[in-house]
């Protein structure tokens, strides 16, 4: 057997009116012919037969067939928001290829999120010994922001905003979540800070006590 067709049916075809669809893959496998002059001269030296299959049409109108039997595609046309801040917590190091011009102007930034592209950032955004040392911020957590992806390049281009801290320490990785997801961690602003009791130290009142619920 040079071809293998392999078909498959619902045992409830039949009550919804599908059996014109076994007839129909049966004629298309019908269709099918081996050449067996065209294979003994492709197995030539190999002696590995070839199947030529007939080049007519072996699909008949897919509106005929049942969904299962169908893949449904589709095109994005519109971009409503972007959701993501372009922002990612990660390290740097410099590329493999030294000899490359490359090497010269940019260093690789690996997201610690696998979902976000690595990025190429300018040595400029770098601690100045970065090139010298880069063993020294191997564990060093930066926050690199995507500015541009182009079609014809397997990496993000972006620039380093700053370095956190020390990777596994509790601060850096906060404000690294943080910054991610787009959230202000930013001091409140003295209008904020004005809504607040002034005289201070502040306690409840006991008519507050009376009609809240104490959920100390």
């Amino acid at each position: 057997p040079d071809v293998i067709i392999e078909a498959q049916f619902d045992d409830n075809d039949a009550e919804h009116g599908q059996d014109h669809l076994q007839d129909m893959l049966t004629d298309d496998i019908k269709k099918l012919s081996l050449d067996t002059g065209e294979k003994g001269k492709a197995a030539g030296v190999t002696g590995v037969p070839r199947a030529k299959q007939d080049d007519g049409p072996k699909v008949s109108d897919p509106r005929l067939l049942p969904d299962e039997f169908l893949q449904r595609t589709a095109k994005v046309v519109y971009i409503l928001e972007k959701k993501h801040s372009r922002a990612a917590t990660g390290f740097i190091k410099l590329l493999a290829d030294r000899n490359s011009e490359l090497f010269k102007r940019c260093a690789m930034f690996s997201p610690v999120d696998h979902r976000v592209p690595r990025v190429y950032v300018p040595l400029a955004d770098c601690p100045p010994d970065f090139v010298t040392k880069p063993e020294a911020y191997s564990q060093m957590l930066f926050i690199c922001r995507i500015v541009d992806w182009k079609e014809d390049s397997n990496f993000a281009s972006g620039q380093l905003c700053k370095s956190l801290g020390q990777a596994g320490e509790i601060e850096p990785e906060s404000e690294g979540i943080l910054t991610e997801y787009g959230v202000d961690f930013s001091d409140f602003s003295p209008e904020v800070l004005a809504c607040l009791p002034q005289n201070l130290p502040w306690v409840i009142s006991p008519g507050e006590l009376a009609k809240r619920r104490d959920l100390r």
